[in-house]
């Protein structure tokens, strides 16, 4: 049996591994290290287990260590602290608090409100999951309670989540950047138009939907005044600062991605202390939260490296752009079929995991046609995106519902958001008919 069997027969037990919900670091490390250990065992055609256990061993370690010195994945601790102290610190939730106070007179204005929150959220923590967990808690038992129909007041947060996979800063980004040599920072910059065009189309949807269906969002008595208005306004300054420190620091060249994540952390605590929304257990729950969350991603990472290697070592990637080229399939057909590998996969499987299981086989595909690496690493978070709220598995969908219980059944809120999927295909189109709209503000930047 060649190197090339052997490696399509080691992606198909890792799908099977993942079918039987064993944890992907694990599956990927541990199906790589037994086909590598048969690969180099049977190389010279007889068995020689003492040379295959010595370079298999080599082939392990060498590459866990070099992800560990890797400079770049030390943006994520710090973003996931970022996220875990700006909450605590209660500037994560500013942005929703002061949309809130401005288009609550707006039919829908709640909601419309929820999914600015989501992206002010995402701006900060980078996480779809943790921003559908925390906005979910917040905003939909207060639409409930407001008499909103329960698909738009659980459909509209769970869709606004499934920002934080595009706005930066984006762990999936960072993964991404990793895994391709590609720079993070211009992931960074290329995610903005596309995530602020999401945004504006989720606000869309809503304001059509209730403009149809009054009876979806019942209107409120609550009225603020001029003086409310802006003191809630100047209260969301923390959440914008950090935002702009991010972004702007990165754009005019001032900072790194990681030197941002850094400035934001320090700068994050600090407001919270003078502020008085930051107590030390606050810091040191954080700390131990972001030590479990960064661990989780870590041994993904480190079992995705040994994937990545031993793919290599197979071939199977070359294997798969010779049958595409001799297939002689063109651009849109290409992108088509990669497309709905991503949505077909995002049903069942997370974001990471769906990442780190295809990107080895992927990008030598893109390469070969000769795509921007970045372009296609938008493309590939926006599929990602799409699948946090696709059926039958739709993780935003299921966290929404475990937060609000027998108050929306699950099927109400998968109703609710084919409307908001409808405006993420769009986008998606969109961003691969012009990949302008994610190159434009990397092309300007310093």
């Amino acid at each position: 049996m060649d190197a090339s069997t052997i490696g399509f027969i080691a992606f198909g037990a890792v799908l099977f591994l993942l079918a039987m919900r064993v944890p992907i670091a694990f599956a990927l490390a541990a199906v790589a290290t037994i086909a590598t250990f048969f690969i180099f065992a049977f190389r010279t055609g007889t068995f020689m287990p003492e040379r295959a256990i010595r370079a298999t061993t080599s082939m392990v370690f060498s590459n866990s260590f070099d992800l560990i010195h890797s400079y770049d994945l030390s943006m994520i601790p710090l973003f996931v602290a970022l996220g875990h102290i700006a909450y605590r610190a209660n500037i994560t939730t500013r942005i929703y608090d002061a949309a809130k106070v401005w288009l609550t007179r707006l039919p829908g204005g709640v909601a419309m409100a929820s999914v600015m929150g989501c992206g002010g959220f995402s701006a900060i923590t980078g996480s779809s999951i943790a921003c559908a967990s925390t906005m979910g808690r917040i905003c939909t038992p207060e639409m409930l309670r407001m008499g909103y129909d329960p698909r738009l007041a659980t459909a509209s947060v769970a869709a606004g989540g499934t920002l934080g996979s595009l706005i930066p800063p984006s762990v999936l980004f960072i993964i991404y950047g990793i895994f391709t040599e590609t720079s993070i920072s211009s992931l960074f910059l290329a995610g903005i138009l596309p995530g602020l065009l999401t945004l504006a189309g989720f606000i869309l949807v809503i304001a059509v939907w209730v403009w149809k269906d009054p009876a979806v969002a019942p209107n409120t008595d609550k009225r603020y005044s001029s003086a409310e208005r802006m003191q809630a306004a100047i209260a969301a300054w923390p959440a914008v600062l950090l935002f702009v420190v991010i972004i702007g620091g990165i754009y005019g060249g001032i900072f790194t991605a990681t030197e941002a994540a850094a400035v934001c952390v320090s700068a994050a605590v600090l407001i919270g202390f003078v502020q008085r929304t930051l107590t030390l257990r606050g810091l040191w729950d954080s700390v131990l939260e972001t030590c479990v969350q960064t661990a989780a991603i870590f041994f993904i990472a480190a079992g995705a490296k040994i994937f990545v290697a031993f793919i290599a070592l197979t071939g199977v990637a070359g294997d798969i752009v010779q049958m595409v080229t001799d297939a002689n399939l063109s651009l849109i057909v290409l992108m088509i079929a990669i497309a709905i590998i991503y949505l077909l996969l995002g049903m069942f499987l997370d974001p990471i995991g769906i990442m780190v299981l295809t990107l080895p086989l992927m990008i030598p595909l893109v390469e070969s046609y000769d795509l921007n690496l970045i372009w296609f690493g938008v493309v590939v978070i926006k599929l990602l995106e799409i699948g946090l709220i696709t059926p039958p598995v739709g993780l935003n969908v299921f966290v929404i519902a475990n937060v609000v219980g027998k108050e929306a059944p699950i099927d109400k809120i998968f109703a609710g958001i084919t409307r908001f999927l409808s405006v993420d295909i769009i986008v998606l189109i969109l961003i691969m008919s012009f990949p302008m709209l994610s190159l434009l503000i990397p092309m300007g930047a310093r």
